[in-house]
Parts: structure tokens; C-alpha cells; sequence
């Protein structure tokens, strides 16, 4: 079954075993209402301004700097520290202790005693410690290659190389975000009341994109010092072309495990706009944006530089599939009346592929689409009401769970993994069952495995006894029981996957929560670990709108150039 009735209305969406399949989960790209969409719509429709207010560099670009941010409410900075590092001290890893930048977006103004507290415990991240005004704490390390060769050529008076840039698409890159309470700062709990940040991650994402101008800004005045006189500044467009990096491993995985409320809140938001735009009708305005976009996407995917041949075959694939679908789209366009006929006929292409035509026509719809940015936060709570019976949970796991006791976890495939945390790296880890140490340190997140214990557990009992008596009896089920029960009453309710499977892939996971938060430019460096860029494509901040820069591109005057030059093929 491909849809069902939404349990929130009668709108009918596409069905969870669909959508939390964790392949297609695997395949999103970014929308309307991905997280830097949202932020960016929110500045421009708001005129949030950014000013630098303080910058305090040396003439080799160490020392520090303030950015001012002003909302129609509030006041925040973004305090940047720029240290001198050596090359092997720079690590994207959590156990990295020293990195090229690190950053705080505060609240309030900032004076001189709290620059000093600052500067003594922003860099040093998780050993340091922070005032509760600190709403974002970050730090991310230099392209080094991208930042050379773009202060070399500007310093000279020339553009840079724009295959240098096209191969990594960003001057620097974060390697962690915390914007939850830890190591002083603030929790967001004190944010929900905050109009400015009150949906999730916006802050983080605000304090990233501030940071994309000052890596813009940081290499113009290095160049300037450096070239005098002769120096120029990057081409708009190519600045443009730039965003922020990211390095994401295993550590954003059971994220989505652990707050299985909010991964059904960010899903069932997507598929309820998306349903709205597919029970709507094709009309003839915008069969010319859909083309457009979806052409945009395959030159997209063909710019993409990736090091994964596993990736490289999905790009290529997809760009075959885009050019196949755009020669035959206006006939298929003249004989279907919703947008939900066009969807069905996508899925003789892959999961890529359809998954980009569903980013296309969510951007071509914004006044069906831009209302559900507002619907992303939840409770997280898991809730067993009194008065349910064997029976009743018995009924929810048959409807909602069958991916998970379907599986027979006897079998040494479907427990092959075990997931811990590292005691020296800090790292989330996976260990072979039986093989690595470690195991004696499972963490939780084998929710199939639980949800397949908890099921046969109940078939044992009588069907009418009450589930109170039941979970006295076996308290090792309770939490296992509430989570279904929430779950399961839920649109879109767990992400299908056994973690523990053998051929299981953590990147799936982690592509879904980048995609949310509205990355591009997916470079899978292993199975375990994925780069991906932030706000490539987005408006300056002297040029914030809240209009399209789905699927960014190169700019075609540089495109033209490199190819004059023979620097692509």
C-alpha cells in the first residue's frame, strides 16, 4: 500500500513502510522546510540584519571577531576566535582538541568581561565552560587546500581556479554544533519561548550561516594583507557558490534512534505538505519551474565531485534517469490532472530520482508547502494510557511493526552489529557480535530486536490480561511498550531498519537528518561517515531573500571559463 489516511485528518499520505524505509530515508535532498530554508525565509521575510561589529585580526588572520545579528526582538553576536594551528593538529574528529576557528552565538551584547570568559572557553569546546548566554557553541577547521589557493590567486589580483572550488565547494568546515545545554550553554527549552529560534536547530544553523560570510570575509582581508593594493575580491557569484562544510559519523545515528518523536514529527511535516502538493492540479504555470528545477538538479549531480563509487553510480544513475524523465515530461505532463500521477509514474526510476522530483515539486508549490515549517517541533514524550490490554499492543505491533517481528532475530545476520560508545574516542562505534570487544557496553538502540522480544513475550499471554499487570511482571518491557504504543499511534512512526543486520548502513540515517537540516553535495568518505555543505547556493547576507537556490550550481561565466581553459571536460 503506497498511501493511508493521515491520523491527524483525513488527507490521505504516503504509507510508513514507504517513507521510513531506509533506503528511501537514504535518498532525500533538501526542500522548503529543511532547516536552512526555513532560517534563511525567516531573515529575509523578517529583515534580520548582520553586521561585523568588531574585528580584531592580525595581519596573518589570528585573533578574533564579532559579527552583530539583530532581529525584530533581539540582539545576538557571534563571537569567532582564529588560532594558529599546525597541520597535524587538524582533526575533524569529536576527540580533536584544537581546530583552525571556533565560534558562539550569544545573546545580549557582549562586553569586555564576557569576551574574556569567552576567548578562555570557547576553544576549547567540550573542556571549557560557558555562560548560559550562549546559545551556540561550534568550531570548524580550514579547506586548507580551498583557503590557499583562494588567497594566493585574490592577493595576486586573480580568480581562483574553479575546479579547486568545485572539488570541495567551501572555504571551512564544522565538525560539531551544540546548541543543547551542554558544557554550560543554554538549553532550548529557554528557546521555545524565543520567537526568533524556537524551531529546531535554527539557532545552530543561524550561527553556520554567519559563519559562511565571515569565511567569505576572513579570506578577502588575508588577501588584502598579502596582495595590497593588487588584491580583488572573489566574484559575487563564486561567493555565492560557497558554503559551510560538514564532516558527520556515526554520532548523528542514534540521534534519530533516540528521539524517535521527533524523526515521526520532521517526516510526517514533509509528507503532509508533500501531500498537499500531490492532490493538487498540474497547471500550466508551472511546468516551467518543474522542468527547470529538474534540470537544474541533473547539472547538479553531474558538477558533484565524490570520492564513493557507490555514490558516484546513484549520481549517475539519477542523471541519466532526470534526462529521461525531462525529454518525456511534457507528453506525461498533457495526459495526468494531479501531481500525484506524475509522482506514480517516477517510481519505474530510482529512489534518487524520485526523491528529487518530490524536492522539485515541493519548491515549485510554496504556498502549499511553507505553512508546515511551523509544524516541526513535538513532545518527545512516550506515553502507555491505562486501561489497554495484551491485545491492544498486540494490534499496533501487527499494523506498525511487522518489519521488526518479521525478522527472526535467531538468525546471526540480523545481530551481526552491536553499537557502543568508545571509552577513548568518545565516538559511537560499531563492533561484530561475538568477534570485538565491547559488546558488555551495548548501547539501546536495537529497537527491532526489543520490539521482537517484546511481541513474542505477549503471545504468550492471554490476550485480555491487562498490560499493567504484564509490565509488573516483566518491567524489563516497559519502556520498549511505551515507545510502541507512542509510535505506533503516530503517521509516520519508527524509521524501519535493523541497526543490527549485517548489511545494515548508518549512512542511510545519517543522510535523513542532513537532509532535514538542508544539506547538499552528499560525499559518503565510508559507510560510516559522510561530508556534506550547508547554505552552497544561499543568498549573501547583504542579499537575503526568501526565494530558490534548490540544488546548487557552479556559475555558469566560471563554468564557460574553466572549460575554455580545459581545467573540466
Amino acid at each position: 500500500m503506497d498511501a493511508r489516511p493521515s491520523i491527524y485528518g483525513g488527507t490521505y499520505m504516503r504509507d510508513p513502510e514507504t517513507v521510513m524505509a531506509p533506503a528511501r530515508l537514504g535518498a532525500m535532498h533538501q526542500n522548503r522546510i529543511s532547516f536552512v530554508r526555513s532560517l534563511v525565509r525567516k531573515m529575509a521575510q523578517q529583515n534580520w540584519q548582520v553586521t561585523q561589529h568588531e574585528w580584531q585580526l592580525s595581519p596573518q588572520g589570528f585573533g578574533h571577531v564579532i559579527y552583530k545579528l539583530t532581529t525584530l526582538e533581539h540582539v545576538y553576536h557571534l563571537v569567532i576566535f582564529c588560532d594558529e594551528i599546525a597541520d597535524e593538529d587538524r582533526n575533524d574528529r569529536v576527540i580533536a582538541e584544537k581546530w583552525d576557528v571556533t565560534f558562539a552565538l550569544v545573546y545580549g551584547d557582549v562586553d569586555a568581561d564576557l569576551l574574556g570568559c569567552l576567548r578562555a572557553n570557547v576553544p576549547l569546546q567540550e573542556a571549557g565552560r560557558n555562560p548560559n548566554k550562549v546559545l551556540v557553541l561550534a568550531r570548524a577547521n580550514k579547506s586548507v587546500r580551498v583557503f590557499e589557493h583562494l588567497v594566493s590567486h585574490l592577493a595576486k589580483g586573480q580568480q581562483p581556479n574553479v575546479k579547486e572550488l568545485a572539488e570541495v565547494g567551501y572555504i571551512l568546515r564544522t565538525t560539531a554544533v551544540y546548541g543543547n545545554g551542554k558544557f554550560g550553554i543554554s538549553d532550548f527549552g529557554w528557546l521555545e519561548s524565543n520567537d526568533d529560534f524556537n524551531q529546531s536547530f535554527s539557532a545552530q544553523m543561524c550561527a553556520v550561516y554567519i559563519l559562511r560570510e565571515f569565511s567569505l570575509d576572513w579570506i578577502h582581508y588575508i588577501a588584502n594583507q598579502q596582495g595590497g593594493d593588487r588584491a580583488v575580491n572573489l566574484d559575487v557569484d563564486l561567493q555565492r557558490y560557497l558554503g559551510i562544510g560538514n564532516a558527520t559519523g556515526l554520532g548523528m545515528a542514534p540521534y534519530l534512534i533516540n528521539h524517535p518523536c521527533v524523526v515521526d514529527k520532521w517526516l510526517s511535516s514533509r509528507e503532509s505538505a508533500l501531500t498537499a502538493v500531490l492532490n493538487s492540479s498540474v497547471t500550466g504555470n508551472k511546468r516551467e519551474p518543474l522542468q527547470r528545477l529538474l534540470q537544474k538538479a541533473l547539472c547538479h549531480l553531474d558538477q558533484i565531485i565524490t570520492i564513493n563509487e557507490q555514490q558516484q553510480d546513484l549520481n549517475t544513475t539519477a542523471i541519466v534517469e532526470l534526462d529521461d524523465l525531462l525529454n518525456k515530461l511534457e507528453s506525461v505532463l498533457l495526459q495526468i490532472s494531479t501531481w500525484q500521477e506524475l509522482v506514480d509514474y517516477s517510481k519505474q526510476y530510482s529512489l534518487e530520482t524520485q526523491e528529487i522530483l518530490l524536492s522539485c515539486l515541493m519548491e515549485i508549490n510554496p504556498d502549499l508547502v511553507d505553512g508546515y515549517e511551523a509544524k516541526m517541533n513535538c513532545d518527545e514524550s512516550l506515553n502507555l494510557p491505562s486501561g489497554k490490554r495484551i491485545e491492544d499492543l498486540l494490534a499496533v505491533l501487527e499494523s506498525r511493526y511487522r518489519w521488526a517481528i518479521d525478522t527472526d532475530f535467531k538468525q546471526p545476520e540480523n545481530n551481526y552489529w552491536f553499537w557502543y560508545r568508545s571509552q577513548d574516542k568518545e565516538e559511537p562505534r560499531l563492533g561484530v557480535r561475538g568477534e570485538e570487544p565491547g559488546e558488555d557496553r551495548e548501547l539501546p538502540l536495537d529497537i527491532g530486536r526489543q520490539v521482537y522480544r517484546l511481541y513474542h513475550e505477549l503471545l504468550i499471554c492471554k490476550p485480555n490480561m491487562q498490560l499493567a499487570e504484564f509490565l509488573v511482571l516483566h518491567p524489563q518491557y516497559r519502556a520498549i511498550s511505551r515507545r510502541v504504543w507512542t509510535l505506533g499511534n503516530k503517521d509516520m512512526g519508527e524509521i524501519q531498519m535493523n541497526v543490527l543486520h549485517k548489511t545494515a548502513l548508518p549512512m542511510h540515517l545519517l543522510r535523513c537528518k542532513l537532509a532535514v537540516f538542508g544539506a547538499t553535495k552528499f560525499d559518503p568518505r565510508s559507510e560510516r561517515w559522510v561530508r556534506v555543505t550547508f547554505f552552497q547556493g544561499a543568498p549573501l547576507l547583504n542579499e537575503i531573500h526568501d526565494g530558490e537556490w534548490l540544488f546548487p550550481l557552479l556559475p555558469t561565466h566560471s563554468l564557460n571559463q574553466a572549460v575554455a581553459e580545459g581545467e573540466t571536460s
